[in-house]
């Protein structure tokens, strides 16, 4: 990943009076023109990291500068600590490695910030998956991991529906979402979404990609997640709300469709009427069925008329 590169190459130039573009290329595996950029982003993260030009040139630090880990404040030594997901570690095959570099980090903080991993470990603690769902680690998470760790280019087997596609990667970015991991993977020139567990294999290729620092991790995932959660909704039902069902709507459906609903929301005798997007009308009548009497289905009529169902047989059992 490029914060743990940033931080690999100012070690090395803090260990030696300077180096060139092809010994650090070749110390990080990266080519000489990401180290030109890495140097850049340096300089103007407050790194003091000069370039001398010329045959002999190379880069190099200015002013005896150094890394200090004692110069964090407990808020930020806390915020370390809490970063970590052990279980998403361990899924990646990294709790070796991240144990390894908090016993390090441990010990070069100041002796009044020692006790911050333990106060943070007994007060917060994600638990990923959700309810009543044991979580699966998909078999090929691991070499993926690594790949997107290295950005090392992948050969892989994709499922899709009954049938398996082919496809060359340059895995950008993990994504564990309620339980479920997703590979953000460049294909060709364009940015796809692959859920790692329906890889059927995964080949690390020898050659590595340059990465393209204006991806985005945090923003690609929110934006494909907004789509997805959109193009889902492919019916449109008419309701009915009570004014406590209109509150508990946004709980029982997609919370952007309701709420959009409820913007454009019309008053009339009996309540709230909706023009409400679902994903069908099978998923519908699951959702707003725990509405109960607050809320009452006016169109399509196939939908109503299992509503009336579900309602007569409803009294006739507790007649």
């Amino acid at each position: 990943m490029r914060a743990a590169r940033l931080i690999k190459m100012v070690l090395l130039l803090q260990s030696r009076p300077s180096m060139t573009a092809a010994e650090l290329a070749a110390e990080l595996e990266v080519s000489e023109r990401t180290i030109t950029r890495d140097a850049l982003a340096l300089s103007e993260a407050g790194v003091p990291v000069y370039a001398d030009r010329g045959r002999a040139g190379g880069y190099r630090l200015v002013g005896g500068y150094r890394t200090r880990l004692t110069g964090l404040a407990r808020g930020e030594a806390e915020a370390l600590f809490l970063s970590g997901l052990p279980g998403a570690l361990r899924d990646m095959g990294l709790e070796d490695a991240a144990s390894a570099a908090r016993l390090k980090v441990s010990a070069a903080l100041l002796p009044s910030l020692r006790d911050a991993p333990d106060s943070v470990a007994q007060r917060f603690l994600l638990d990923a998956p959700g309810w009543y769902q044991e979580p699966e680690t998909p078999e090929l998470l691991p070499p993926i991991a690594e790949a997107v760790w290295d950005d090392r280019m992948v050969s892989a087997r994709y499922r899709r529906g009954d049938r398996e596609v082919e496809r060359e990667l340059a895995p950008y970015g993990l994504v564990l979402k309620a339980g479920v991991w997703y590979l953000c993977a460049r294909s060709g020139t364009a940015f796809r979404t692959y859920r790692v567990d329906r890889f059927a294999s995964v080949a690390l290729a020898v050659e590595r990609f340059d990465r393209d620092e204006s991806f985005d991790l945090s923003a690609f995932w929110a934006e494909r997640a907004a789509e997805f959660a959109r193009s889902i909704l492919r019916a449109e039902i008419v309701v009915r709300l009570t004014e406590a069902g209109a509150r508990r709507l946004p709980y029982v459906t997609d919370r952007a469709a309701a709420e959009e609903a409820l913007a454009a929301a019309v008053t009339e005798e009996g309540g709230l009427r909706v023009v409400l997007l679902v994903e069908s009308e099978e998923v519908a009548f699951s959702q707003l069925l725990t509405l109960g009497p607050e809320a009452e289905v006016l169109a399509p009529a196939a939908l109503r008329e299992r509503f009336g169902a579900a309602a007569r047989a409803m009294a006739s059992r507790y007649a």
